[in-house]
């Protein structure tokens, strides 16, 4: 069955803060042992972020780095494409950002960009966005047969949780550069984006690079789910033990 949006439980939540900490606190140490283990190996990793508008992929990603060595980890934001680059094929400008040898990079939106806004708001042709399903599953298998594993996140807000959002940056002076008139405007074609998000999922949701579908209503159940899918999925495609050691709270101060 086809991985879908309404498939998203958005009311789950953790039962308290102390759970949030200790939860996320754990996943992030793991973390910090895939990136040793990627370096000493010489590995690479790729997560990709995508997601509505205000759903959180920002802090979701914020709490993925907090407590990695820096010099390990790029973190990629992606947004239109330059005048050069609207010249040649899409996936060229992500060829040049691939990590190299022991470093993760994360892409904050990323290819999918061609079957979501370049279908909705029509900067792609339909033969181009159709085709291009094809081309990204190829273009993944490729990394992961050569050992690139390639981690793929949807976090998914309601509707009305949203509105909340942009409300509340709007009253934040420290959050308020995040609105814009552009994310109103997307709003209106709500309806368009979900149909375009559920058949990415249809086409693209494949054995070798699934997505993980994340509820962001309750934005430490977005965090944390993202931390400890991460740690799962690394750690098993890169042959890792990232088993903390006894009294890791304690060595953690």
């Amino acid at each position: 069955m086809a991985l879908s949006l309404k498939d998203c439980d958005l009311d789950f939540r953790l039962p308290d803060e102390d759970e949030y900490k200790l939860r996320l606190q754990k996943a992030q140490l793991q973390l910090l042992l895939i990136q040793r283990h990627m370096y000493d190996n010489k590995r690479e990793a790729l997560l990709l972020f995508e997601g509505w508008d205000a759903a959180g992929k920002g802090g979701s990603i914020r709490r993925v780095c907090e407590r990695l060595d820096p010099r390990g980890y790029i973190v990629h934001p992606i947004s239109a494409p330059t005048p050069d680059e609207k010249y040649v094929h899409y996936l060229q400008r992500f060829w040049t950002r691939m990590p190299g040898p022991g470093r993760i990079a994360i892409f904050d939106r990323s290819w999918y960009g061609r079957v979501l806004v370049e279908r909705v708001e029509e900067f792609a042709t339909r033969n181009e966005w159709k085709r291009a399903y094809d081309e990204i599953n190829a273009f993944e298998k490729m990394l992961i047969d050569d050992g690139v594993p390639v981690v793929k996140f949807f976090l998914h807000i309601s509707k009305k949780e949203q509105l909340k959002r942009f409300k509340e940056r709007e009253q934040n002076p420290f959050k308020r550069w995040k609105i814009t008139k552009e994310d109103y405007r997307n709003r209106e074609k709500w309806d368009e984006y979900e149909e375009a998000i559920n058949d990415m999922f249809k086409q693209t949701d494949t054995k070798h690079s699934p997505w993980h579908l994340v509820p962001s209503n309750k934005k430490w159940v977005a965090r944390v789910n993202v931390c400890e899918t991460a740690v799962k999925v690394l750690s098993r495609a890169l042959d890792c033990d990232c088993e903390l050691p006894e009294g890791w709270r304690e060595l953690d101060q």
